[in-house]
């Protein structure tokens, strides 16, 4: 993939994607949208990757929308800033509905449309240089698209607080609110980062794939049918051979 503001390698079953606008504290653009949003549809489906990671160049998360492209956007008609607002809304759900377990590796700035990527991921890890903050409304935006997935993480009194006001918060708050999973200290964020890739490896690529799909069906879905579908989803997990073969090494044990 020819691809101009994203790094990326594959070892050992993990892909680290490096957003890599490191002047610019890798802030977003179109470009940089279309690419992660196919990068992390490959990766979905490449058996190589087990597990998949989003970072920053050069101690920087995401720093959200370019300046030059919020002043492109600024002088779009109604209808190209819907195409523009459905192509970051891909991109997210393109991170969000990935087949395999995807980390953000957070240090430095993750704000607006970068707190909106990690948002989407599945775990965040940062260390105590992180800095999160929702900064749309400071510039009369909204923050429509990244609250939703905001939503998912953290309870609607804090959605509020940090969407309302725009402030930021450190790594400690963050944890606090429930919106990060983990925080390190600095010199210790790959380490950590490194243990959870090895951890989630160990368990099955099947069962991880089929409890992701769950977490993207069930939001939509009333009680009684999100049973149902549950039901469904458990009787095709034990026909798998991941399933077969991890009861039969389990009851050779006993």
């Amino acid at each position: 993939m020819g691809l101009k503001n994203i790094l990326y390698k594959v070892e050992g079953g993990i892909a680290e994607i490096v957003l890599n606008r490191p002047e610019k504290m890798n802030s977003l653009d179109e470009e940089l949208i279309h690419d992660l949003s196919d990068i992390m549809r490959d990766f979905s489906v490449n058996e190589e990757v087990k597990v998949v990671v989003i970072t920053g160049a050069e101690g920087n998360f995401c720093s959200g929308l370019y300046l030059d492209y919020l002043q492109k956007i600024s002088e779009y008609d109604i209808l190209q800033n819907k195409d523009d607002s459905r192509k970051f809304k891909n991109m997210l759900m393109n991170i969000y509905s990935c087949s395999k377990p995807v980390i953000a590796k957070v240090k430095g700035y993750c704000l607006a449309g970068g707190c909106g990527i990690a948002s989407a991921c599945d775990i965040i890890i940062a260390d105590e240089t992180a800095r999160f903050g929702y900064t749309e409304v400071k510039i009369g935006f909204i923050p429509a698209i990244v609250m939703l997935f905001l939503l998912k993480r953290v309870s609607e009194s804090h959605a509020k607080d940090l969407l309302l006001t725009a402030r930021m918060i450190n790594a400690e708050d963050a944890f606090r609110m429930g919106f990060i999973n983990q925080y390190v200290h600095s010199g210790e964020l790959d380490a950590k980062v490194n243990d959870v890739c090895q951890m989630l490896m160990k368990n099955s690529g099947t069962s991880l794939k089929l409890t992701k799909e769950m977490f993207t069906n069930i939001s939509g879905m009333d009680f009684d049918k999100a049973l149902e579908y549950a039901c469904d989803l458990n009787a095709v997990t034990r026909m798998t051979p991941d399933c077969k073969n991890g009861v039969a090494k389990f009851l050779n044990k006993q």
